[in-house]
């Protein structure tokens, strides 16, 4: 099963950028996108000509979050939201249960500059846990998305000057310490262990251009799906959004 999962900043936008050729031409069996900012009522009628079983959620703040899945295969059961109101109301997470695993499609919240909003992060980050913990009880997970936080050192081009920003805060680092710890394997280290990878780049200072990126969207799964990932991988030229999609392959 090929999946892409890919935080497209606004997806009217990103099909006016090229999308649908991407999407068309990569041919996965299922795609995760994050930061839809669009209500079921405003999304492009252009997704439904590509054959796929459409699922998705979006803020009750109109052009805020949202998320949507595209899958050829027909899943056993969809799940929208946490369960807690304070979150679900924001559309940030998906969840579709296959036969062998859970999928589970999430935009995490920003912190937000002086970590305004950590707090409300980190109650997000601790009902996500659980969540995952409770689905771990019946089957594996992989868990896909824009964490917006860079996890290592090694994944964002200028640490020590992002030390205490949002996205790489050590408390929005340790929280990522520990879902790894918990038992989820960050399937792109499987493959590629050295820096330079990154996922996202602001549209400031020319910075994708100068490859000053982060690496912030993931795919995780749990520790008994490991050895059926046979690739993960950042397909950093893509445009059409300030993120890049990346590419999950198991068998």
């Amino acid at each position: 099963m090929k999946m892409v999962s890919w935080n497209v900043n606004g997806v009217n936008a990103a099909i006016r950028n090229g999308m649908l050729a991407f999407l068309e031409k990569e041919g996965a069996d299922v795609y995760c996108f994050q930061e839809m900012k669009a209500t079921l009522e405003k999304l492009p009628k252009e997704l439904t000509t590509l054959g796929y079983h459409e699922y998705h959620v979006h803020a009750e703040k109109k052009g805020y979050s949202g998320v949507s899945v595209l899958t050829k295969i027909e899943p056993i059961s969809v799940k929208e939201g946490l369960g807690i109101i304070e979150f679900d109301k924001e559309g940030r997470v998906l969840t579709l249960e296959f036969e062998h695993f859970y999928l589970i499609n999430a935009y995490f919240p920003n912190a937000q500059p002086e970590l305004a909003r950590l707090d409300f992060k980190e109650r997000f980050n601790m009902a996500f846990l659980e969540f995952v913990k409770e689905l771990e009880k019946k089957k594996p997970v992989v868990s896909t998305g824009d964490f917006n936080v860079a996890h290592k050192e090694i994944d964002l081009k200028n640490p020590l000057a992002n030390r205490k920003n949002a996205g790489f805060s050590d408390e929005e680092r340790a929280w990522m310490d520990k879902f790894i710890a918990h038992g989820l394997v960050d399937t792109f280290r499987m493959f590629e262990k050295g820096p330079g990878h990154y996922t996202w780049w602001s549209y400031r200072f020319f910075s994708r251009k100068k490859d000053i990126g982060w690496r912030i969207d993931y795919f995780l799964v749990s520790e008994r799906l490991k050895n059926m990932v046979k690739e993960s991988s950042i397909l950093k030229d893509i445009m059409g959004s300030d993120h890049c999609p990346i590419r999950l392959v198991i068998v």
